[in-house]
C-alpha cells in the first residue's frame, strides 16, 4: 500500500482538479472504514493533504482566471491576455 500511496501523492501535483476530488473521496472512504492499521491510516491522511493541497491550489488559479476573463476596464472593455 505504501508504494500505491507514494505514486498517487507524487501524481497528484500532475492530476486534475477531478481527479484530485476523487481521490480525496476515495481516501475518505477508506480512513472512515475504520479498518485501516495506524501507520497506513497516517500514511493515507497524509496523502490526503498532499491532494487536497493541490486540489485547493487548482481551484484558485482557476478563480483568478475566471476574474479575470470577467473584468472590464474603465472604458468597459473586457480586460484581456494571453491564456497560460
Amino acid at each position: 500500500m505504501a508504494k500505491g500511496s507514494e505514486k498517487s501523492a507524487a501524481a497528484g501535483a500532475e492530476e486534475s482538479f477531478e481527479a484530485s476530488s476523487e481521490r480525496l473521496s476515495e481516501i475518505v472512504r477508506q480512513l472512515e472504514g475504520g479498518e485501516l492499521p495506524l501507520e497506513d491510516a497516517l500514511r493515507l491522511f497524509e496523502e490526503g493533504v498532499k491532494v487536497a493541497r493541490v486540489a485547493q491550489s487548482r481551484l484558485e488559479h482557476a478563480e483568478k482566471r475566471v476574474d479575470e476573463l470577467l473584468s472590464v476596464n474603465e472604458e468597459g472593455e473586457a480586460v484581456t491576455r494571453p491564456f497560460e
